[in-house]
């Protein structure tokens, strides 16, 4: 059985694996950005609310400040840019805790300035909340959608050496009827059972800021969706 990990919060680990559908729209207008659909239900899951232009801004909130927002409405996490930053780090926190003055839970960075641009730089994401350990890396290219967020742990052994297990996965989405891979506005997030959906979503937010949509070389050969990992 999966080990649960709460980052954000318990309610959104599910005891099975789940599939959101995201769809990403133009952020030049207020309030959109990302939604994402329960795969099972159809029912929206989460949407992003960009602070800054026009939308939900207020208190502290900073121009640029990303808000991932539950099915009501509430104010889940908000990601927000740290300047300055050599390796365009981005910091998460709970609810409107950017604005609230409160640290951040977690912290996500490119782990090198070379290749900016190729969207094919990992990404590291560190937890920073008191008493919370552990690391993920982001492995593959979020612009192809074809990347998998892996969590790095310390082993148990007497030597220092690593477990991972890939947690969330984005690839691209196929239209069930007409068995076509959609654009790339559209895809899948994965997550495995008992991790941390709007953790998950929260990385995805960073991801679209670190590395754009930007991609170098023939997209032919992503095209191929993998199955979910088992």
């Amino acid at each position: 059985m999966a080990q649960r990990m709460v980052i954000v919060g318990e309610e959104h680990c599910d005891g099975e694996d789940r599939e959101l559908t995201v769809r990403k729209t133009t952020l030049f207008c207020p309030g959109d950005g990302l939604e994402a659909y329960d795969h099972r239900t159809g029912k929206l899951a989460f949407r992003v609310e960009t602070y800054g232009r026009g939308g939900m801004c207020g208190g502290g909130a900073a121009a640029g400040d990303l808000a991932l927002l539950g099915p009501e409405g509430e104010t889940v996490l908000t990601v927000r840019r740290r300047r300055p930053s050599l390796h365009h780090r981005w910091d998460g926190f709970l609810g409107d805790g950017a604005a609230l003055g409160q640290k951040p839970i977690f912290s996500a960075r490119r782990s090198s300035i070379l290749g900016v641009g190729s969207g094919a730089a990992a990404v590291l994401v560190d937890l920073l909340a008191p008493g919370a350990t552990g690391e993920f890396r982001v492995d593959g290219s979020f612009p192809r959608r074809c990347c998998r967020v892996v969590a790095v742990k310390a082993g148990g052994g007497g030597e220092e050496e690593e477990k991972e297990e890939v947690v969330a996965e984005v690839r691209r989405k196929v239209d069930e009827d007409a068995h076509v891979v959609m654009g790339r506005d559209v895809f899948v997030l994965w997550v495995r059972a008992e991790f941390d959906a709007a953790f998950a979503m929260g990385i995805v937010l960073v991801l679209d800021r670190i590395t754009g949509d930007e991609i170098d070389g023939d997209l032919g050969e992503d095209l191929a969706v993998a199955s979910s990992p088992v």
